[in-house]
């Protein structure tokens, strides 16, 4: 059985968050371990990622923001490269 992310709604993270932000350092914990807090900050740094909410001195998501972005995000490694 295959389990595609339009089988997965990602709207349950967001429910299951219990805040509206995320900190980077959060980020493998609210994903399951897809995605990695040091890959997030090589998006960040790219322009390709989420959308960065500085707080202080931590790098935080709006919930509802990653959770879009990681909808959006390529579905293949071909798709990756080219991108």
């Amino acid at each position: 059985m295959s389990n595609t992310s339009k089988d997965f709604d990602l709207n349950a993270l967001i429910e299951a968050w219990p805040s509206p932000i995320i900190s980077r350092s959060e980020v493998g914990t609210f994903s399951g371990g897809v995605l990695n807090p040091r890959t997030m900050a090589n998006l960040d740094s790219l322009g390709k990622g989420p959308g960065k909410i500085m707080i202080g001195n931590r790098v935080c998501y709006s919930t509802r923001d990653l959770v879009i972005w990681m909808a959006k995000r390529p579905r293949n490694t071909k798709e990756k490269i080219n991108t």
